[in-house]
């Protein structure tokens, strides 16, 4: 199974608020030859680490795709361009944010190169993110970290404390 973590602050010109950006980045993959099998609902969630900044809109979609997961992590950037992400300080409030956090079970570590980006699988801070794990156990209650085997629910018993989410009203 392949899954992405999608997430928004920011409005867009184009699409508008970030829960209608996430819309939008879920067909526009369809548009580019990826099956959305399945999705969380959204939900709303503080910024992690704290910041000064508007809470987030986080979701988990599954993939189905012939992309390689080098060539899906680079479509995802791509998206995330067309979307008008600038990249500037880590942990910036964004309009668009599209993580692959699992892709088949796969364990990956590649650096970046000329031709494609870095990539690691599964996604490093997924353990720690309230925002991935919660969704992503709605769609997928039975997923096993690849790397140690852990079921979804232990790793979100081993959450930190303090993270602020919620569902958001559909």
């Amino acid at each position: 199974m392949i899954f992405i973590a999608l997430g928004a602050n920011l409005a867009s010109d184009r699409y508008g608020p970030p829960k209608a950006n996430l819309e939008a980045a879920l067909c526009r993959l369809e548009t580019r030859g990826i099956k959305v099998i399945d999705r969380s609902r959204w939900y709303r969630s503080a910024p992690v680490p704290a910041a000064a900044q508007p809470d987030y809109v986080n979701g988990v979609a599954q993939l189905e795709t012939k992309f390689s997961a080098r060539e899906l992590m680079a479509l995802l950037l791509e998206i995330e361009l067309e979307f008008g992400r600038i990249r500037s300080v880590p942990n910036a409030a964004r309009i668009l944010d599209l993580d692959l956090i699992d892709f088949e079970g796969e364990i990956l570590d590649f650096p970046a190169d000329n031709t494609s980006p870095a990539l690691q699988l599964p996604h490093p801070s997924l353990g720690d993110r309230a925002f991935v794990l919660l969704p992503l156990a709605e769609i997928a209650p039975d997923w096993r970290d690849p790397r140690n085997g852990w079921h979804i629910d232990d790793i979100i018993a081993q959450l930190p404390e303090g993270q602020d989410i919620a569902l958001l009203e559909q």
